[in-house]
């Protein structure tokens, strides 16, 4: 049986069909007795409004979407949490796809994206400069670029973190502690993220006149559990004077990884071992060994994007017309989180350091 459509509303309230849209539409303009017949009719139908065809005649979806890096990274949950609720509070749906890591993949999202004409999109890109992402604003779908500075300013908006200087402040912490030695656990390359950070961790080490080359750079092939496992198990088989007694980790899953691992093998933490991560999710506190971590603001970051979303969105409806945007860059600041498994230095003048 067919779903009852606007003819069969009009027919059962004993009205036209422009006035049965006028009262889903325009409520406003038609009289309370009419109004009234007209939603009871719907009621007794059954009958649910064909948005997608209201859309696309005019022009206005009421569908944002959200490319996710890594939809296995609590990270990622929360970012996407504050973009949600920023979405529901103007009254659209918010939908979330998940590229993982692979630029086909993220593709073939923005394509169908592109295809359904969502009113915007939210994406923490493979690749911010690849081709089809550029092509988005300029066929009228305005993108943010989420935990990602954009490259070209004039091309987008965007939000994120300043992860050299997360990296500094990790690695900081740990030279305060009094470590020489230093390992960096993290890649792939590819993740602007991973290279900022590390960035970060050579400049704190320039800073103390610690030689740079003397931070063992341990590279994973992404950044889960697993990897940091592996890059663990690396650490426990070096030689012992090679070995670093501290790490810092591109982020939370590495480093919860990586404590397995010592704590499997019976080293000491943060005795032996010390360990900082990045993001502060919510398994960092909870861990084996409570866990140091470089803190994001992970909901402000979906929210604030989704905002900025939302403005250009609207400036387009408005003007039909993608140079009534300014684009904006916001850009927040760590802070790091000290926790058990790397101890407390004592605390400087300049340097964020809480509990």
């Amino acid at each position: 049986m067919a779903a009852p459509g606007i003819k069969d509303v009009a027919t059962r309230a004993g009205v036209s069909v422009g006035t049965v849209s006028n009262v889903l539409n325009r409520p406003d303009v038609v009289t309370e007795r009419t109004r009234r017949k007209v939603l009871d009719a719907i009621a007794s139908l059954g009958f649910v409004r064909n948005e997608s065809a209201r859309q696309l005649r005019n022009g206005h979806s009421r569908t944002l979407a959200y490319i996710v890096l890594d939809p296995a990274n609590p990270f990622f949950t929360d970012v996407a949490r504050g973009a949600e609720d920023a979405a529901r509070g103007a009254g659209l749906a918010l939908y979330l796809c998940n590229s993982e890591e692979d630029a086909a993949r993220e593709a073939e999202y923005l394509d169908i994206l592109l295809e359904q004409r969502v009113r915007g999109v939210l994406i923490t890109p493979v690749a911010s400069g690849s081709d089809r992402l550029r092509a988005m604003p300029e066929l009228g779908v305005p993108v943010v670029l989420v935990d990602r500075a954009a490259g070209d300013p004039s091309a987008w908006c965007s939000v994120a973190v300043d992860d050299v200087e997360g990296g500094d402040l990790a690695v900081t912490h740990l030279l305060e502690l009094g470590h020489t030695r230093i390992g960096f656990v993290g890649g792939p390359d590819s993740i602007v993220q991973v290279t900022d950070r590390r960035r970060g961790a050579l400049r704190a080490l320039n800073r103390a006149g610690v030689d740079p080359e003397a931070l063992v750079v341990l590279g994973t092939a992404a950044l889960t559990l697993a990897e940091g496992r592996q890059a663990g198990q690396r650490v426990v088989g070096m030689p012992a004077r090679r070995r670093p007694t501290a790490v810092f980790c591109a982020n939370d899953l590495l480093a919860i990884g990586f404590l397995q691992q010592m704590i499997q093998h019976g080293v000491d933490v943060p005795g032996e071992m010390a360990i900082v991560g990045y993001d502060d999710i919510e398994f960092a506190a909870a861990a084996a060994v409570p866990l140091s971590s470089v803190r994001q603001p992970r909901y402000e970051l979906g929210r604030r994007a989704c905002e900025l979303l939302l403005a250009e969105a609207d400036a387009w409806a408005a003007r039909g017309d993608a140079a009534a945007h300014v684009h904006q860059q916001v850009e927040f600041t760590p802070e790091l989180v000290v926790r058990t498994s790397s101890g407390r230095p004592p605390v400087r003048p300049g340097r964020p350091v809480s509990s």
